[in-house]
C-alpha cells in the first residue's frame, strides 16, 4: 500500500481522465470512499478550480515522467481509449499508449490496475476497436500487475453522449432512422454504477475478468422507441438498410461538425457485441433512468470531438 498523506491520512489511488465521463465518476466515488486521488489527464486546463484532484501530464512519449506521476499510487483506474480513428491516431496506437501506461505502473510500483475494456473483446474480431482492446487487455496480463478488466458495453447517466444524442436527434428530426430490423440488443450500465463497481474492484485481492452491464438488455429499436416516448418525440422511426446507415449518420455529423457513427460502431452493434447474457453488474435500470430524465434529455448536443480534441 502507498504511504498515505501526511496532512489528510488518505492513500492515494490515480484515475486516467478524471475531469472526464467515466473518470470524472470514478473519482467522484474514490473521493466518497475516503481516497485521495490523482489524475493522468492530456487536458490539464480542465481542472474546475480549488479541486483537491492531483493533476499531472499524461505524457506517453515520456515513460519516466509517467512512472514519477504514479509514485505512491496505490491503484491505476484506467479509462484511457480512443473512439475512433482521427488522423494517425488509431486503436493500434491506443494499445501502444496503454502499454506504455502499464509499464510505467509497474515500474512505479503501483499495487492494482483497474482498466476499462470492452464486451466480446477479441484478437481475430474484424473491427478494430474489439482487436486491440483484447491486445490491450494481453499487454496489462503481461506486465503481472494485479488488475480487474471491466468489460462495459454502452454507458448512459451524467453527461454520457450515446443516448443524449439520440434523444437530441428525436426531440429535431421528423424521421429517426434504425439501421437493419434493429433486433440486435444493448447492454447498457449508469455510469454510477460503472463508478462503483470500479472501486469495488480496486479493493479485491486477485485477478478478475467481469462484464460490467446493467440489468436490461433492450433491442436498439426498443430502446429508440422507449426514448422517443420519454422525450415526448413524434419522429417516425423507420428502419433502413444498414449499408445507408454509414452515409445518412457521416451528413449528420458534417452538419453538427461531429462523428455520430461510425461503420464498425453499426456493425458491431448488429452483430451482437453491445450485449452479454451474463448477470448484471449494476442495478439501475436504464428503462427507470429514461423516464426520470426524460424531460432533460436530449435538450442540449454533446459533440464528441469538441470534447476530445477541440
Amino acid at each position: 500500500m502507498s504511504d498515505p498523506d501526511s496532512s489528510t491520512g488518505l492513500p492515494l489511488d490515480a484515475v486516467t481522465g478524471a475531469f472526464g465521463y467515466s473518470g470524472g465518476a470514478i473519482a467522484a466515488q474514490l473521493r466518497a470512499s475516503d481516497r485521495r486521488v490523482r489524475t493522468l489527464t492530456a487536458h490539464p486546463g480542465r481542472a474546475p478550480a480549488g479541486t483537491d484532484i492531483e493533476v499531472r501530464p499524461l505524457d506517453f512519449e515520456d515513460r519516466p515522467r509517467l512512472t514519477a506521476a504514479l509514485r505512491g499510487v496505490d491503484t491505476l483506474y484506467n479509462t484511457y481509449w480512443i473512439r475512433f480513428q482521427r488522423g494517425a491516431l488509431d486503436h493500434a496506437t491506443a494499445t501502444a499508449r496503454s502499454q506504455v501506461l502499464f509499464q510505467a505502473a509497474a515500474d512505479a510500483g503501483v499495487q492494482r490496475v483497474v482498466h476499462l475494456s470492452i464486451t466480446h473483446p477479441g484478437t481475430d474480431s474484424p473491427y478494430s476497436y474489439f482487436r486491440e482492446k483484447a491486445r490491450t487487455e494481453a499487454a496489462l496480463v503481461d506486465t503481472g500487475l494485479p488488475h480487474t478488466i471491466l468489460r462495459p458495453a454502452i454507458l448512459f447517466g451524467g453527461s454520457g453522449v450515446l443516448l443524449n444524442n439520440i434523444a437530441w436527434l428525436l426531440r429535431r428530426l421528423p424521421v429517426f432512422a434504425v439501421g437493419g430490423d434493429g433486433s440486435y440488443r444493448i447492454r447498457g450500465i449508469h455510469v454510477d454504477d460503472l463508478a462503483r463497481l470500479c472501486v469495488t474492484e480496486g479493493a479485491r485481492t486477485g485477478n478478475a475478468v467481469l462484464d460490467a452491464v446493467g440489468p436490461e438488455r433492450p433491442t436498439f429499436d426498443e430502446l429508440v422507441r422507449s426514448t422517443a416516448q420519454a422525450v415526448g418525440s413524434r419522429a417516425r422511426i423507420v428502419h433502413v438498410p444498414g449499408a445507408l446507415l454509414t452515409p445518412v449518420s457521416t451528413a449528420l455529423g458534417l452538419l453538427l461538425r461531429d462523428r455520430l457513427l461510425t461503420t464498425d460502431e453499426y456493425h458491431a452493434m448488429s452483430d451482437g457485441l453491445a450485449d452479454t447474457a451474463g448477470p448484471a453488474t449494476g442495478t439501475t435500470p436504464l428503462s427507470t433512468w429514461l423516464r426520470q430524465e426524460g424531460p432533460t434529455l436530449g435538450r442540449h448536443y454533446a459533440n464528441e470531438l469538441t470534447r476530445h480534441y477541440r
